[in-house]
């Protein structure tokens, strides 16, 4: 065997070896990060974790902290590597009043370089008193407020969408909040979208995201437990979960 022939089968056995280890019907390992104030977390992340494992194969690691703060700083961010070992991310927290652009640097630039996240509910709010917009650039909203709690009937604007297959076009949700969104940005794509019972405006209840090489997957429901339990919401998750990660 020539020497040429030689190395090409020692980079494709380095190939095959390598696609061994990302094997797409192994679990999805994901990180849930929550706490926080004005939510039941200590129930949310059961139930969500749960009912996602009832659509797709997870590996859960799940960081709990926080308490009812407001303006908390999780020292899991100072290791730059904090999220190289998952494929996706949940970010289910409410700190709306940490502002610090050097923090949430850290968080960011993680899933700028690649990570895959889930953003739900209040995460569109933590960070809400930073004037940077890093944040708001990952998640692919803004937003500073929310309507009253109602069951919001929700209008399907991407059916085409993989994770929008076999949603009911005529769901509604439990009683939640509808989040106003002052800006839907430029990398971002709503999928559906809820009306004000105030104003009669409509805004993205669900959408995807692209913020550097990560795909984001963000829904603004998710501030009553019933929500969390609804076996649609769950399911729309965990296709969101699959989609961003690239396994969907």
């Amino acid at each position: 065997m020539k020497l040429s022939e030689k190395f090409t089968l020692a980079v494709a056995a380095l190939f095959l070896a390598g696609c061994a280890q990302t094997e797409p019907d192994a679990p999805l390992n994901a990180l849930l990060i929550t706490g926080g104030c004005c939510h039941d977390y200590d129930y949310q992340k059961q139930e969500l974790t749960t009912g996602i494992d009832q659509h797709a194969d997870v590996s859960w690691s799940i960081v709990h902290e926080g308490g009812d703060s407001k303006d908390f700083q999780s020292k899991l961010f100072n290791n730059p590597n904090w999220a190289a070992e998952y494929d996706v991310v949940v970010h289910n927290q409410c700190f709306a009043n940490t502002q610090d652009p050097a923090y949430i640097a850290k968080i960011v630039d993680a899933h700028k370089q690649g990570v895959p996240a889930v953003v739900i509910h209040c995460a569109m709010h933590t960070y809400r008193a930073a004037e940077v917009d890093d944040w708001r650039e990952f998640l692919g909203v803004t937003t500073r407020r929310h309507d009253h709690q109602s069951n919001y009937p929700v209008t399907v604007t991407q059916s085409d969408h993989p994770i929008m297959q076999d949603f009911p076009s005529d769901w509604v949700s439990p009683m939640d909040e509808l989040y106003i969104i002052d800006k839907l940005w430029p990398n971002a794509e709503a999928l559906a979208t809820g009306t004000s019972e105030e104003t009669g405006k409509s805004h993205p209840v669900f959408w995807v995201n692209e913020y550097g090489d990560a795909r984001v997957f963000g829904t603004t429901f998710g501030h009553t437990n019933e929500t969390i339990a609804n076996p649609q919401f769950q399911e729309i998750v965990s296709r969101g979960m699959l989609w961003a990660a690239g396994r969907l």
